[in-house]
């Protein structure tokens, strides 16, 4: 499923105009965006976690050359699923 799925399906579950049903998807996106962009959590009971994850610096090889380099230190996305979804998925 894509995006314009997933908001055909939203519109068509809660009676939402398609721009509506958009516009709600959008909000919810860009809110967790936001949330984890200031390296905070957002839970969602039943449903799961997002957040971020500090990755440190660390030395690498690449694959094609052998030749050695550096792997820059980075912040990720991270998402934990909830017992709910995990129980729903088995």
């Amino acid at each position: 499923m894509n995006k314009s799925e997933l908001i055909s399906v939203v519109g068509t579950v809660t009676g939402l105009q398609v721009k509506q049903a958009e516009a709600a998807i959008n909000a919810i996106f860009e809110t967790i965006a936001d949330v984890m962009e200031k390296k905070e959590k957002l839970t969602i009971i039943g449903f799961g976690t997002f957040g971020t994850s500090d990755r440190a610096a660390r030395d690498g090889i690449n694959p094609k050359t052998g030749e050695k380099l550096k792997i820059a230190a980075r912040t990720v996305p991270t998402f934990k699923a909830g017992k709910a979804l995990k129980d729903k998925v088995k």
